[in-house]
């Protein structure tokens, strides 16, 4: 009896801290909601069937339930979702925010969560690393930071783990060859140029001139005259 008893203790209070299950529901309630809900789905909180189907678990059927209207399409770094079979592939409940956004590039690689081969993706991907049989361009060309100057072979610098390239060193702040790297935004060739851009930052400059107003640490840095935001 008091080895039973220890047990329950034992098994309650990690559970007890972890679950989503209201304040007042029992013991039984919080053994079977394993951790924190996503801030989108606390209004499911404590009501289990809401997204579990008894003796199936989260059916993809469920998911849409709600997210049939969802628009995929018209963005370029979700229209994978529309291919998609199984929703809990990649999204993970009761690990909080953390597991229902965390992005998985590996499982676009696996052909039985996809009704068909992914645009990009190789056609025999067992093996493959995320790096190696995607192709990082048919999603995030849109929203390329260098804008098409390097290529769309991002992975000759990228991870998908991590986007930020370690011991990456900026050409000299002293640079004059800024151009051959970033493009100047539409307002820099509109009368906002002369009439705000330049008497901002206090300069003549040409547009391609890059290095007389900006620094290498923030195109928002203008030299002489501190922090401007107004792009």
């Amino acid at each position: 009896m008091f080895i039973a008893a220890l047990l329950a203790i034992v098994i309650a209070i990690p559970v007890r801290m972890r679950s989503s299950a209201p304040a007042d529901a029992g013991l039984v309630a919080r053994l079977v909601a394993p951790g924190p809900l996503s801030s989108a789905h606390q209004a499911f909180a404590g009501q289990c069937t809401a997204c579990h189907t008894p003796g199936k678990g989260v059916e993809t059927t469920t998911c849409l339930t709600c997210h049939a209207g969802t628009d995929f399409g018209s963005k370029q770094s979700t229209q994978f979702h529309a291919r998609a079979t199984e929703c809990t592939s990649c999204h993970v409940e009761h690990e909080g925010d953390r597991g229902i956004i965390r992005m998985n590039h590996a499982a676009l690689l696996d052909p039985k969560l996809f009704r068909q081969p992914l645009d990009g993706s190789a056609v025999n991907p067992h093996g493959f690393s995320p790096e190696a049989g995607l192709n990082c361009a048919s999603c995030h060309s849109y929203r390329d930071p260098h804008q098409g100057l390097f290529g769309t072979d991002c992975a000759s610098c990228h991870k998908t783990d991590s986007w930020k390239i370690a011991n990456y060193r900026h050409p000299s702040v002293n640079s004059t060859q800024c151009s051959e790297c970033h493009k100047a935004p539409p307002s820099h060739f509109m009368e906002h140029f002369s009439m705000v851009s330049q008497r901002a930052a206090g300069e003549k400059a040409r547009v391609d001139q890059c290095y007389a107003c900006h620094t290498t640490d923030s195109f928002n840095n203008i030299r002489r005259r501190g922090w401007y935001d107004h792009h």
